[in-house]
């Protein structure tokens, strides 16, 4: 029997769409719109969804999907698939600023990355996601062929 989700997540549960911007060293800046899901399905995880497009064409951009566990009283695990080649594992904590409601951030790096043949040779990607409110801001930061940047910016607000 599964056990229920830990109240700390049951916050982000809905979709999140909205706006976000992303440069590196070696790619032009862009904008992007992007929509991300955490979904419960009854267990301690959350199911992940995210999935970005130009803003002007409408075209596909980036896509993940994964799983959000709580993995301690202040731990989390973020398991990834990305629809470029990368499965990644991110690691980090989460910490809740104010009476339970309040501002919840997951702070996170990875500690394993699967890369396909085909794919870029990302080193490392490190994110933060902040939750305030119906608002949430994420920040992602990468390690490509050993270029360290921070590479993706986006404030996202509940849709539903």
């Amino acid at each position: 029997m599964a056990t229920a989700l830990p109240t700390v997540l049951a916050s982000l549960i809905g979709t999140f769409a909205g706006a976000g911007a992303g440069e590196f060293p070696t790619v032009d800046p862009f904008r992007y719109r992007e929509e991300v899901s955490f979904v419960s399905n009854g267990s301690p995880v959350l199911a992940y969804r995210q999935r970005t497009w130009d803003p002007d064409s409408g075209r596909p951009m980036h896509a993940e999907d994964g799983f959000l566990r709580l993995a301690g009283d202040t731990r989390v695990e973020l398991l990834l698939a990305h629809s470029f080649g990368l499965t990644e594992v991110q690691e980090g904590d989460l910490e809740v600023e104010g009476a339970p409601g309040g501002v919840l951030r997951l702070r996170l790096a990875s500690t394993a990355i699967g890369v396909a043949g085909s794919a870029k040779p990302v080193d490392a990607v490190r994110r933060e996601l902040t939750l305030d409110g119906d608002a949430l801001l994420s920040e992602l930061w990468m390690s490509y062929d050993g270029v360290q940047s921070q590479h993706l910016v986006s404030e996202l607000h509940r849709v539903g």
